[in-house]
């Protein structure tokens, strides 16, 4: 059964900030790869259909599937390193308080992704996370 991690997204307010980081910071030439110190117990779980979620400013908005997890190094020098896929799926805006490091998320916590809406595209996540504070979805 698959198991999910739900990590903070530090320095980006919107997944638009991530993606534009993710553009400048190594290109599409280079995997995704997420750098952690602690190596995950549970690594076989999250490679085995597990995502990483991710909580800008109060609220899980994306999502992205963890490929592999591998530790580099040994020591003190040690880390985890999780190679992501490329695509980054938005989720509906749930809000989610701060925390240190990364936690695991069980399945039936983890929010759904947004659906495509009937008039052809997604709905902005500004918009949704106001209708989510609001309580209006």
């Amino acid at each position: 059964m698959p198991l999910h991690l739900i990590k903070l997204c530090v320095g980006c307010d919107t997944v638009e900030e991530l993606l534009a980081w993710r553009q400048v910071s190594s290109g599409a030439s280079q995997p995704w790869i997420l750098r952690t110190r602690q190596t995950p117990r549970r690594a076989a779980e999250l490679v085995a259909g597990g995502s990483i979620y991710r909580v800008y400013k109060g609220f899980i908005l994306s999502r992205q599937r963890i490929l592999a997890v591998d530790t580099i190094g040994a020591g003190p020098a040690k880390r985890c390193e999780m190679i992501l896929d490329e695509t980054l799926v938005l989720t509906a805006p749930t809000p989610r308080r701060a925390f240190q490091g990364w936690r695991y998320l069980a399945v039936a916590d983890a929010p759904p992704d947004l659906e495509i809406g009937q008039g052809g595209g997604v709905m902005p996540t500004t918009l949704a996370r106001q209708l989510r504070q609001m309580g209006a979805w």
